[in-house]
């Protein structure tokens, strides 16, 4: 039915299925279907970067099966993580985090960090791990997405208690707002503005 890149193509095809469904009359607000998606890819390969990146987030344990394909085919690992879908919206997600160090010093090499990197920003979490962490998880769910599909709508934004406008901006505190220098020099970020 549609071709080219595969996220797009499948944004395409999810609209499609919708728009199909509401027109044929498949689609019963009133009636709900629930169901767990799992089996998510734990990375994902990125043309601009050339490297791998976190699905999910990168405390995201792999399914300990496919653990020994972290080396040799890292795209074809499974995220030890699901998502609760009803009516075909995400209505909650979660995963089983890493809780060994050599796990997460791997996921880190993987995305790209360096040794020294990894140090820098999680060291606090690797050192943790020598004093043991049992496997644990969990899943958070979008309450305004819930009141959405029990209300009805199509859309999430009449149940957000902060709506954004169609732009992205929240005009109850006005934000996106402008970041100070301060900030960006804080966060090692320099802005340069180019005429093009």
């Amino acid at each position: 039915m549609l071709s080219g890149e595969k996220e797009k193509t499948q944004k395409a095809l999810s609209e499609l299925r919708l728009r199909m469904g509401e027109t044929l009359g498949l689609r019963d607000k009133n009636k709900f279907s629930a169901l767990w998606v799992i089996d998510f890819p734990l990375l994902e390969w990125n043309e601009e970067t050339k490297r791998w990146h976190a699905m999910h987030h990168p405390f995201t344990s792999p399914k300990p099966t496919d653990m020994n394909l972290l080396d040799s085919d890292p795209g074809q690992v499974r995220a030890n993580a699901y998502d609760m879908v009803i009516n075909g919206t995400e209505v909650g997600g979660g995963s089983i985090r890493i809780h060994d160090r050599a796990t997460q010093q791997l996921m880190f090499s993987k995305l790209g960090f360096s040794e020294e990197e990894a140090k820098k920003q999680f060291g606090f979490l690797m050192d943790a791990f020598e004093f043991g962490a049992p496997p644990h998880g969990g899943i958070a769910f979008g309450f305004d997405r819930l009141c959405s599909l029990f209300g009805g709508a199509d859309s999430i934004r009449d149940f957000i208690a902060f709506p954004k406008n169609n732009s992205g901006r929240d005009t109850m505190i006005d934000t996106p707002s402008t970041i100070s220098k301060e900030q960006l020099k804080e966060l090692a970020i320099d802005v340069r503005i180019t005429n093009s």
